[in-house]
């Protein structure tokens, strides 16, 4: 199968090793507007070539889309025009609804499914491409009666490539779901990044008290604007949703604190243990 990776960072970067280690793909077509990253993953034989837009889709059988879903929504119109209906194209974005519902009525909208890997890091770019970054994670396939049973076998074979578990749902639940379980940790790394920067004056001091709870819980603080700030303004009201939640979260901490209800933030601490039995 030959292949184009419209997006050659991290996630696309990550499938085109594994798809090439499975056998899947035969020839990597790589497209992306930094060249950069194009020379990063020649060098490391994540593709076999750069292309353009339309020489990728051209001479393609599958078309990968792995960037920011701003950049996706707005572009997949125009990939969608350029395929037969042999082919098949797929994305691999964070938030769903937004992008189905740029291409609902699409004439060859049977051509494209909609398809999101639970795995990322915060690191960017093809040097962090690993191949077995996706096993035992979720592939999320959404509203799949959307599109035509030879796209979808298409997809669902390259999900079990990546050793991934298939999950179905549609896309305004998989934005829900993904505000709770994604967003909204990395807005809370964001800010108690801010909150650290702005108390801790010393840096240093960061650096040699860091805890692996602390790094732990900010790492994601490092993931890029690029990408998340178009993830935040697709899935705005279910992250606002959940946004709100966790200020009220934050509230009843700080309100036991500040009346020293000692017993009270006991029962909320051990109310939070019970995702133990959840993420065991």
């Amino acid at each position: 199968m030959k292949i184009s990776i419209i997006g050659v960072g991290l996630i696309g970067g990550s499938m085109a090793l594994k798809l090439r280690e499975k056998g899947i793909a035969d020839f990597v077509y790589g497209i992306d507007q930094n060249q950069q990253h194009i020379k990063e993953a020649l060098d490391l034989k994540i593709i076999d070539a750069e292309a353009d837009l339309h020489q990728g889709i051209k001479n393609s059988d599958l078309i990968i889309m792995a960037i920011p879903v701003d950049a996706a929504r707005k572009l997949l119109p125009d990939v969608l025009n350029l395929v037969s209906d042999q082919q098949t194209v797929m994305d691999a974005g964070s938030t769903k609804a937004g992008i189905v519902s740029a291409v609902k009525d699409h004439p060859k909208r049977s051509r494209f499914v909609a398809f999101h890997p639970m795995w990322g890091t915060e690191n960017s770019g093809p040097k962090s491409a690993i191949s077995e970054s996706f096993s035992g994670k979720a592939g999320v396939i959404c509203n799949k009666e959307e599109s035509s049973e030879d796209a979808l076998n298409t997809v669902e074979k390259i999900v079990a490539a990546l050793d991934m578990h298939q999950i179905y749902m549609n896309a305004e639940d998989h934005d829900i779901h993904t505000a709770y379980i994604s967003h909204i940790s990395h807005i809370t790394s964001y800010a108690l990044a801010n909150t650290v920067l702005e108390k801790e004056r010393e840096e240093e001091t960061i650096f040699q008290l860091a805890s692996s709870g602390f790094s732990s819980t900010v790492r994601l603080a490092k993931s890029h604007p690029e990408m998340w700030v178009p993830i935040f303004k697709q899935n705005k009201e279910n992250v606002l949703d959940v946004l709100n939640e966790h200020i009220t979260q934050l509230r009843k901490f700080k309100s036991a604190l500040e009346k020293e209800n000692y017993e009270y933030l006991e029962e909320l601490i051990t109310n939070a243990n019970r995702i133990r039995g959840i993420l065991r």
